[in-house]
This record gives structure tokens, C-alpha cells and sequence, in this order.
């Protein structure tokens, strides 16, 4: 693997994981969106991450498959006749622990893409005098 490519791997890591964030963050603000007569509750959403030559790339971004939550409030003013209320499928718990995950990548790739800046300083200040 040359520098470049390390570089390119690095970046392309950089904007994966800031891309994750974006969503996870996403998700956590529509964590207790309801359904409405007009559109159902927020259903979360997953990135999905393919290697390719120039290191990471985003595939897609999909819908969770998760059931919305279904949560008896009677009281609510969107519940149905049941007195049932449909939330988002999003868990805070799990969305933190993905951003934890997601900020570690991103500060690891933030890592060796400046180790391999520093190579080429280095290798740049072996000619001078």
C-alpha cells in the first residue's frame, strides 16, 4: 500500500463514518416521532458500508426493519381507537452506543491519515540541509 493510497483509505473512512453520525444523529431526533393520519412515525435508519479499491464507500442508507413501538397511552392525541400510540422503532441506548462506535472510527482514521501526512513530511525534510 502506497502513502496515497493510505491517504485516500483515510479519507474515504473520514467521510463513512462522518456520513454515520449524520444518520445516527438523525435518528436520535426522531426518536419519539408518532404516527399521524398523515405519515407514519420515523422509522430508523441504517447505513451500509462496502470496501472498495480506494477504502470505504457508502452503498445505501436503509429503513431498519425493526416493528414501530407500539405503546398504550390512551390519554395521547394520536392514539387509535385502541387507545394505542405507534412510535418510532429508534432505541436512544443503541443510537449512542453506534455513535460511540461511529466516533471511534472516525478518530482512528483521523489518526492514520495523519501518520502517513507525517511520512511524507518526514521523507520531504530528508533531502533539505
Amino acid at each position: 500500500m502506497s502513502i496515497n493510497s493510505a491517504l485516500r483509505s483515510s479519507s474515504s473512512g473520514l467521510y463513512a463514518e462522518r456520513m454515520r453520525l449524520d444518520t445516527i444523529s438523525a435518528n436520535i431526533a426522531n426518536a419519539n416521532s408518532v404516527t399521524t393520519p398523515e405519515k407514519p412515525a420515523y422509522s430508523r435508519k441504517v447505513v451500509v458500508l462496502q470496501s472498495d479499491d480506494n477504502g470505504v464507500s457508502i452503498e445505501r442508507i436503509i429503513d431498519d426493519n425493526v416493528p414501530l413501538r407500539i405503546v398504550n397511552e390512551p390519554d395521547h392525541p394520536m392514539a387509535d381507537a385502541d387507545g394505542n400510540v405507534e412510535y418510532s422503532n429508534v432505541n436512544p441506548v443503541v443510537e449512542m452506543v453506534n455513535m460511540m462506535s461511529a466516533t471511534r472510527a472516525y478518530e482512528a482514521n483521523v489518526a492514520a491519515f495523519n501518520s502517513a501526512k507525517g511520512m511524507i513530511q518526514s521523507a520531504l525534510s530528508i533531502g533539505r540541509i
